[in-house]
């Protein structure tokens, strides 16, 4: 039985998937990879698969479906957008993620960003190039113990952010609904409500996951209840903004500015008004990345993968 079981790789950005391969292979079982884009596609790789693994292809409740074989979907991953978490556990189907992968590269993305950003950096590059020099920015600049770092969320990736803006000198505070108001967290750290928050914060840093409830759950009325002086960073989920929103409001001045990794529609189309907001700084999705975070990634997959099938105890399970 143990010789039988099959594992399928539907989709990796990866350069080759030989931990994996080592890993599955080393357990006895079989490893199949593909470059599924469809539901059609990952229904043809997965169907007599016993484990499946996932990056970006879609596992609707339709491909859950079909797959009759399958014990456990694990994503190459934190988030699973692209998996009907609901369609898997009336299947009793395990879904796993890969939550303790990047935690400190996406920290020190978020805290490099928002750090750019309240310093002025990319406004103040761009006025030295352009042969204007002044040795005081134009625009207010508090200094950072003057200022307070909000998170959304008070996770791994969250808390490693704040242990950042605090060493820096930042006031720290976090909105979770799922901590109690007088949780005793950890660095002294307050949680707020949503209005105190948006009324608050200096810098507000999105960590969050994405679901019905927090999908833009930055919009046209939270950007109005920001200080017009606030930034935003989002290294989260590009849904969690409302781009076209947040695109008007610093448009018209009612936020400082922005600092985004990720976005609704990946890449960020040419002719979206973002593109034309002087005070953002965009990255291309790659807060995860470090030279050996897409291995720890890969590692970790499929480790839990064979735990999964061996009845071992499961390190992330979600379903």
């Amino acid at each position: 039985m143990k010789d039988a079981l099959r594992v399928v790789i539907t989709d990796y950005g990866f350069p080759n998937v030989a931990i994996e391969q080592q890993i599955i292979e080393s357990a006895g079982w079989e490893l199949c990879t593909f470059q599924c884009k469809t539901e059609q596609e990952v229904i043809d790789a997965g169907m007599n698969s016993d484990a499946i693994l996932v990056q970006f292809a879609p596992i609707t409740s339709y491909v859950i479906d079909q797959l009759a074989r399958c014990k456990v979907i694990v994503r190459y991953g934190v988030g699973t957008d692209n998996i009907d978490l609901e369609a898997a556990r009336s299947r009793g189907i395990i879904v796993c993620n890969v939550p303790h992968y990047c935690i400190d590269e996406v920290a020190d993305h978020s805290f490099a960003l928002a750090l750019a950003l309240s310093r002025q950096v990319p406004t103040i590059d761009r006025e030295v190039r352009g042969g204007l020099w002044n040795t005081t920015p134009r625009r207010s600049m508090p200094a950072s113990r003057q200022m307070t770092f909000f998170t959304i969320g008070f996770g791994r990736i969250a808390r490693a952010v704040l242990e950042r803006a605090q060493a820096c000198k930042f006031n720290i505070a976090t909105c979770d609904p799922y901590l109690s108001p007088n949780a005793d967290l950890p660095m002294g750290v307050r949680n707020f409500s949503m209005e105190q928050t948006l009324a608050t914060a200096d810098i507000l840093s999105l960590h969050a996951p994405l679901t019905a409830a927090t999908h833009h759950m930055i919009n046209a009325n939270t950007l109005s209840a920001l200080k017009p002086t606030s930034l935003l960073i989002n290294t989260s989920r590009g849904g969690l903004v409302d781009t076209n929103a947040l695109a008007e409001a610093l448009d018209k001045g009612r936020l400082a500015g922005a600092g985004l990794d990720v976005f609704e529609q990946e890449p960020l189309p040419e002719t979206h008004p973002l593109l034309k907001c002087p005070n953002v700084l965009f990255t291309s999705h790659v807060a995860w990345y470090s030279e050996i975070s897409g291995k720890e990634l890969q590692k970790m997959a499929a480790e839990e993968a064979v735990r999964a099938l061996s009845g071992q105890p499961l390190q992330s399970r979600l379903v």
